[in-house]
């Protein structure tokens, strides 16, 4: 004769209406009175029973774990709308199109307490095929910090996706860099465009995209400082980017440049087109200060200044203007100065890298141990343009 269950044992009952087995353990009460219950189903009574035990660990180790329906969808879209607060808005905006295109549709499905390692192996594999190595690695970040949100609020055991590594993906575009005649061939198409000064500006000093959109005439100095000691020449101040908080990309990206007699000449050129602008756009006009804007003096983004800048190199013989991007004429000032002697070290100083290692990287092709240094060597590779 089998034993009888003590009191509060609980049971293991058929539910008819969900055609299922309920196992259930009482647990005493919680500090309102309520019982506490709880409860695991099957299709048989050893499943219903080994999930009870599961439920009951869990409890014993202090896990409120999710309900059975939680999601891997409901922990990505969870960290998405409380997991970014108080990031800048373009990382919110590149997280949540990551996950919406690559993480939710492949794996939003699956219920959280359910994603294996496996699971989450199998897809970066499949996404390995389609997806650069760097945008493998983004996605990945991203299902990452969900999960880790996920656990840190008890909605699963632990996070199967930090034990899975990111394979290499495709290939991405190498970059390229100007040569002297193609660089010659960009400043002569530009002339007369609205890009024109940014693209000298741009190759002559190497600024980066996100400097110059940054850049106010309040950090330009076109006559320099002749009575300050030393003298100093004319010259910008690359102290901003487009960055949250304004902050340059390093430390060392925080740098003063002086300015080629070229970019002297296009900037005093487009002070001058920028009054114009100004007086036709009238009450239209936000005023920000900054060098380069829209014609209502509007910031510039990123896709502001690439189809602009595709748009002006279209007369340019020889070029393709759809294989070019802006950060390109960053790269041609390193080659163009590496093909010119300039040393290692003073080209990174110049880009404002926060050291050789990545200028050697990138451009280790171009670059050759001589010595030279910047404005000078720029103003010898293109001649100032004789005044009319």
């Amino acid at each position: 004769m089998s034993k009888r269950r003590s009191r509060g044992d609980g049971g293991l009952h058929w539910d008819e209406k969900r055609q299922r087995w309920i196992a259930t353990a009482n647990l005493g009460f919680d500090p309102s009175g309520k019982r506490i219950v709880k409860r695991g189903s099957g299709r048989t009574k050893t499943e219903a029973k080994n999930k009870l035990k599961e439920v009951l660990r869990d409890h014993e180790d202090g896990l409120a774990i999710a309900p059975s329906g939680y999601t891997v969808a409901d922990a990505v879209n969870d960290w998405l709308t409380y997991g970014l607060a108080g990031r800048d808005p373009r990382t919110v905006e590149n997280c949540t199109i990551l996950s919406q295109n690559h993480v939710i549709p492949a794996l939003g499905a699956r219920k959280l307490r359910d994603l294996s390692a496996e699971d989450v192996d199998r897809w970066l594999a499949a996404k390995s095929r389609t997806l650069s190595t760097r945008t493998l690695q983004a996605v990945h970040s991203c299902l990452n910090r969900s999960i880790k949100r996920a656990m840190a609020r008890d909605k699963v055991k632990r996070n199967v996706v930090e034990l899975c590594s990111v394979p290499q993906g495709q290939p991405g575009r190498p970059s390229k860099a100007l040569t002297l005649a193609q660089a010659e061939a960009v400043l002569k198409a530009a002339e007369g465009s609205s890009m024109h000064a940014y693209i000298v500006v741009a190759l002559l000093t190497g600024a980066r995209t996100e400097e110059l959109c940054a850049l106010t005439w309040d950090h330009v100095f076109l006559k320099g400082r002749p009575d300050a000691d030393p003298p100093q020449p004319p010259h910008i101040a690359v102290w901003r980017s487009v960055r949250r908080g304004g902050d340059t990309k390093t430390r060392k990206s925080r740098r003063t440049l002086a300015l080629p007699a070229r970019c002297v000449e296009v900037l005093w050129q487009h002070f001058e087109d920028q009054g114009w602008d100004r007086l036709a756009a009238g009450d239209k006009w936000e005023e920000h200060g900054l060098v380069f804007s829209s014609a209502v003096g509007k910031p510039l983004n990123a896709t502001n200044v690439r189809r602009a800048f595709r748009q002006a190199l279209k007369a340019a013989e020889g070029i393709n203007a759809d294989e070019w991007t802006p950060r390109e004429l960053r790269h041609s000032f390193v080659s163009l100065l590496s093909d010119r002697g300039v040393p290692l070290e003073e080209i990174s100083r110049l880009v404002g890298h926060s050291g050789t290692a990545v200028t050697e990287e990138v451009y280790r092709k171009q670059i050759r141990p001589v010595i030279q240094t910047g404005a000078v060597v720029m103003d010898g590779i293109f001649k100032r343009v004789p005044e009319r």
